[in-house]
């Protein structure tokens, strides 16, 4: 499988790429406004066929260009069910499967971080990849403190979908504040610092966190439920 990881850097954003190389059909992960014209020079670059934009949830700190990509390529955008989205065309549960040439991602309900949370694993690939959003970071986790967000649910969703997963499984998340590219399963499992606790000690952890409320909130949650088309 054709494998590509690029960076938004204001939000700290990992937008992935990944194709077949045989078919040239190809999915990209959490793709970002500011960044699609880079996007879309890569793929035409590698003669590509985006078949399918993905996002893990509906972000709060930056901008989907899920519209702008299906516009200019024919893609099809796909959310979790749960979001409510009007403006996707696929909504997706834990156990459905995205299908792109020979490759199959299947989908994991991770809320918690949102309540509109999934992660992506890869079917059939050695190690197998396991693409986050913000349901399990390098050493961390996605704060629970908005969109519907629930810690207990999180931590649920991550022992339960993730933390079962094959310790060589590549962990991809959305975001990384520390240059930190990817992790492992087992790593996680062993060394997070949030998640090897106890659930009520997680729940007390995460509730006292005080984080400033996102910058872009107002601007990027209404856009996002639009698949980052503006509700104006």
């Amino acid at each position: 499988m054709f494998f590509r990881q690029f960076l938004e850097v204001q939000s700290s954003t990992w937008t992935y790429l990944l194709a077949d190389p045989e078919t040239r059909d190809a999915v990209i992960i959490d793709p970002v406004a500011e960044t699609v014209e880079r996007d879309i020079r890569y793929i035409n670059d590698l003669g590509l066929t985006l078949r399918w934009t993905l996002e893990t949830h509906v972000h709060a700190d930056h901008i989907t260009s899920a519209c702008q990509l299906k516009d200019r390529t024919g893609c099809q955008t796909v959310v979790c069910a749960k979001a409510g989205l009007g403006g996707a065309d696929r909504h997706v549960h834990h156990g459905d499967v995205i299908e792109f040439g020979q490759f199959f991602l299947d989908v994991l309900e991770t809320a918690g971080h949102s309540d509109c949370s999934v992660s992506y694993l890869t079917r059939g690939t050695s190690p197998a990849r396991v693409f986050t959003g913000d349901a399990l970071l390098v050493r961390g986790c996605g704060r629970t403190d908005f969109q519907q967000g629930n810690a207990s649910a999180l931590y649920k969703a991550v022992h339960a979908h993730l933390f079962t997963l094959p310790d060589e499984t590549i962990v991809h998340p959305a975001h990384d504040y520390n240059g930190c590219t990817a992790s492992t399963i087992g790593e996680e499992r062993r060394l997070n610092p949030r998640l090897t606790r106890s659930e009520p000690e997680f729940v007390a952890l995460m509730a006292g966190l005080n984080l400033p409320r996102p910058k872009l909130i107002d601007i990027a949650v209404p856009a996002n439920r639009l698949c980052g088309r503006s509700p104006t």
